[in-house]
């Protein structure tokens, strides 16, 4: 029996504005988008908050028995600066500065993406669709849009009529904006003289001659809106109507406005049963911003090579401390926050590799499925990891006094709570025993340096004395000191 069919999910939905009981269109499967980054520079800390948010969203659904189809994009063309209507496209700029293809920094920093990423060990999603690779499908929904009247072509460019399709739709639900008050804050620019109302946004942009990224359509050589490739990837891979859609919180307007207001343009419906938003992360107290300064890259964590924090942190102690705080919460980076985690991660760990050696006896003192139960009502409410995490340390601290001998365990539930805590820790949480993975990698060397000494000691014996020395030396360049002796050659490591 699936697990989700005893249990009753609780998701908030940044649309009503409250936590409603999780219902999939189909029963069993779960469609979920994420809108992924723009691979123009490397990925910063705040973006990955937000893919450990819904990879632990994921997870969950995973570990409930659901059938979940992910989808997740990479942005790689249309997106101007500063989320403009006009200017230079991100990708483009980045090509220019440093005199490559556009391609080439999508590659580049594509590949970084996944890196870090693998690194936090997120899973990879279901599909992982790309802008340039779905043109011709953005191309066609803007002729639908065209056709139901809700956007038009003005020289080369086509836009959407936000006031035409605020008649009988809703625009500025999702981020409770009013269309009255849109446009009295609105400021008349001379770059949107093309447009009806300066609300509109656009679906198609004419490229200027200087705009290496371009596309032919019906209306110009051009790029598509950022925003409609989106509503096109996701209804391409989840279908017209789907489960969730997630992204940060900063995305809420305009960018998800818009995907809404095109999915019911285009087909009618309401793209999106669940919208789900993960909240911003500070550093130090303040917004991280590398004009500022208050900055820092996932890879300066790992190898403690930065001006803010006083040591490397692991990755998996990375994640635990984003795991900490609920993931609409806003949640503040510093040295001082990481060393804490640190420091309950590693309880966590020892406790749970402690289980293994626990005494056992006839009774347990211990409510195994209460607190089991108690975990699964955590992450019902809204992936509630921190209250999770708060309940798998209640089995931490009966784990320790077992051990001291003050709370029993029997047998058979050792393994149980072992099962539990496996799958929570693992599994949903998504941790890695960095111990365990540590001796992994000690072992590998181990065998690894084994190897060349035999390897060498073979070339010795066939009087190759170049090889020999080549081997001892390169070792060498790499830290690693063969000893020579009567026993045999042994090794160690500065």
């Amino acid at each position: 029996m699936a697990v989700y069919k005893e249990q009753s999910l609780k998701i908030y939905n940044s649309m009503t504005g409250e936590k409603e009981i999780f219902t999939p269109l189909t029963e069993g499967n779960v469609g979920m988008y994420v809108c992924g980054p723009t691979v123009y520079s490397n990925v910063h800390l705040g973006n990955c908050r937000t893919f450990i948010s819904f990879d632990l969203v994921f997870r969950y659904l995973k570990h409930l028995g659901y059938k979940v189809r992910y989808v997740r994009n990479i942005t790689d063309a249309g997106h101007l600066e500063n989320d403009a209507e006009t200017g230079e496209d991100r990708i483009a700029k980045k090509a220019r500065l440093e005199q490559i293809e556009p391609m080439e920094v999508v590659q580049r920093y594509t590949v970084d993406f996944h890196n870090i990423l693998e690194k936090f060990n997120n899973l990879p999603p279901s599909i992982e669709p790309t802008a340039t690779g779905h043109i011709v499908e953005q191309i066609e929904t803007i002729k639908t849009i065209i056709d139901k009247g809700f956007a038009y072509a003005v020289n080369g460019s086509v836009y959407f009529d936000v006031l035409k399709f605020n008649k009988d739709h809703n625009y500025g639900r999702l981020s409770g904006r009013a269309i009255e008050d849109m446009i009295a804050n609105t400021r008349e620019l001379a770059a949107q003289s093309d447009k009806k109302n300066p609300q509109d946004f656009a679906l198609w942009k004419k490229a200027e001659p200087q705009h290496i990224m371009r596309w032919p359509s019906p209306w110009s050589d051009g790029f598509p809106g950022w925003h409609l490739e989106c509503t096109v990837m996701s209804t391409k891979y989840l279908g017209e109507e789907f489960d969730i859609h997630g992204g940060g919180m900063d995305l809420k307007f305009p960018h998800h406005e818009c995907e809404i207001a095109q999915g019911e343009a285009a087909t009618g419906k309401n793209p999106v049963n669940y919208w789900m938003h993960a909240n911003m992360l500070t550093l130090n107290g303040k917004k991280m911003a590398k004009s500022t300064g208050n900055n820092i890259l996932p890879t300066e964590i790992f190898t403690g090579q930065n001006d803010v924090l006083s040591k490397a942190y692991n990755p998996s102690v990375a994640r635990f401390f984003m795991l900490q705080a609920h993931y609409r919460s806003i949640l503040d980076f510093s040295d001082e926050a990481l060393a804490a985690s640190e420091r309950g991660f590693n309880r966590l760990m020892d406790a749970y590799r402690h289980l293994e050696d626990l005494p056992t006896s006839s009774t347990t003192s211990f409510d195994l499925q209460k607190w089991k139960q108690r975990c699964y009502d955590a992450m019902n409410d809204d992936f509630n990891s921190p209250i999770l995490i708060a309940t798998l340390f209640e089995a931490v601290k009966f784990i320790n006094a077992v051990k001291e001998g003050d709370e029993k365990l029997k047998s058979a539930d050792r393994e149980l709570l072992q099962e539990i805590m496996r799958a929570f820790i693992f599994d949903v949480l998504g941790l890695v025993d960095t111990a365990t993975v540590n001796e992994d990698s000690s072992q590998k060397l181990s065998g690894t340096v084994e190897l060349l000494i035999k390897l060498r000691a073979e070339a010795r014996n066939n009087k190759d004395f170049a090889t020999s020395d080549q081997i001892r030396d390169q070792l060498l360049e790499l830290g690693i000191q063969l000893k020579d002796g009567k026993e045999g050659t042994t090794f160690s490591i500065d």
